[in-house]
């Protein structure tokens, strides 16, 4: 079968033999299960891209944005060099020097064949690299750091969640082809996942990172928009037995290396004014432990294969919310306390421009009534918002898996 949109040709088409997955027109076949180079230069790139984009936000929140070619920003951009030169290579291959069955294998645009994957990279890596000198020009036009959701910062996001998730889809095609027979790419493939997962956490980060939000009803209501689909699609097509499970471990894997690192270098800050001196890089907050709702996704998704989405999406848009208010609740009560301000936690971790008060342990955006006292009825009715919301995303997440499933191009 397949579907075209835009010019585009996707699904699957007759899969390549299992040692076809060399480097088109290399004429050396690869063993099955072995991931060819530019999986691998796609998986770096997009590793490189959030390693940097933390980076990026401790570099902001710590010294302040004092050049354009900061080693964040050096991170960044390299990701998008990576990807778009790999993938770029990989349509020029296929397209000229590629078998019958690699081409057959790619995606046709604008008369080249790539992968669905190498073509969102590609769009990915060009809208990165087109937003670095407009970023700068509206920085030395406007001031630095002036907002965050700027038109050159919206441009560099919306690239870097291309690179990720094309890095991602690239992986899931040759999964997909090898079957049983690719081990290895099973793993990338859900590490790639975590990855934008991690990329989703870090976009609504202002919403949900900060355990002084975890009691407010908006918390809930963000986290039902992003995180049960980028949960639920990349998990319904894994080949692991936990698949959402083990994308949500790398994702708070690779936010706990970020935690436990940056803290080790020194730094200071150098954009006035300074409220809150710091000596050391301020890490990411703490993981949310979006671990405890993925298993029950993966215990929902293995028992209730064959049924219809809206059903399964009933019952796992519900559970997300009560397995991250279960959690998430008790949770921040630790995060605000002194116990959790220790190098393992990392909490009260906080920018130097931000004056330090009560406000630093107290929780934010509580749903209050008339008086200006929590409301019980606001905060349940919000979660009932959340709720439907997450019925939704599960839904688009189960029916973007079952899509997912039969990519192999």
């Amino acid at each position: 079968m397949e579907a075209r949109t835009g010019g585009i040709a996707a699904t699957a088409p007759p899969a390549p033999g299992p040692l076809r997955d060399a480097a088109p027109g290399s004429g050396a076949p690869a063993r099955a299960g072995a991931p060819p180079w530019y999986l691998v230069a796609v998986t770096v790139a997009s590793t490189s891209v959030i390693v940097g984009l933390l980076w990026d936000i401790s570099w902001h929140r710590t010294i302040g944005r004092d050049a354009f070619l900061t080693p964040a920003h050096v991170a960044i951009y390299l990701g998008a060099l990576i990807a778009g030169t790999a993938c770029g290579w990989l349509a020029l291959a296929t397209t000229f020097a590629g078998s019958a069955a690699e081409r057959a294998a790619g995606v046709r645009f604008w008369g080249f064949r790539a992968p669905l994957g190498a073509w969102v990279c590609i769009w990915g890596s060009f809208a990165m690299l087109t937003s670095a000198p407009f970023d700068n020009w509206w920085h030395n036009a406007y001031g630095l750091d002036v907002e965050i959701l700027s038109p050159p910062h919206a441009v560099l996001g919306l690239g870097m969640i291309g690179i990720q998730v094309g890095a991602m889809l690239m992986v899931l095609a040759h999964q997909n082809r090898h079957g049983a027979a690719g081990g290895l790419l099973r793993w990338m493939y859900i590490y790639c996942a975590g990855v934008a997962l991690l990329m989703a956490a870090t976009t609504v980060f202002e919403f949900t990172g900060f355990a002084n939000q975890m009691h407010g009803s908006l918390f809930y209501r963000v986290a039902a928009i992003v995180y049960p689909a980028f949960l639920i699609a990349p998990a319904r097509a894994g080949k692991l037995r936990g698949s959402a499970t083990a994308i949500a471990l790398v994702y708070m894997g690779l936010t706990l290396a970020m935690v436990w690192i940056l803290p080790l270098f020194p730094a200071t800050a150098r954009l006035a004014p300074i409220y809150h001196p710091v000596t050391r890089m301020v890490p990411p907050t703490f993981p949310l432990l979006l671990v405890v709702p993925a298993v029950l996704f993966d215990l929902i998704l293995r028992r209730g294969e064959g049924r219809p989405e809206w059903r399964l999406a009933l019952v796992m848009g519900p559970l997300f919310v009560l397995a991250l208010l279960a959690v998430q609740w008790p949770f921040a009560e630790f995060l605000l306390s002194p116990a959790a301000r220790n190098p393992l936690f990392a909490a009260d971790q906080w920018d130097y421009n931000y004056r330090p008060g009560a406000w630093q342990h107290e929780y934010w955006h509580l749903d209050r009534g008339a008086g200006g006292a929590w409301s019980a009825a606001k905060f349940w009715s919000g979660i009932a918002i959340a709720t439907g919301t997450a019925i939704v995303t599960s839904w688009i997440g189960l029916v973007r898996g079952r899509w997912m499933k039969a990519v192999q191009r």
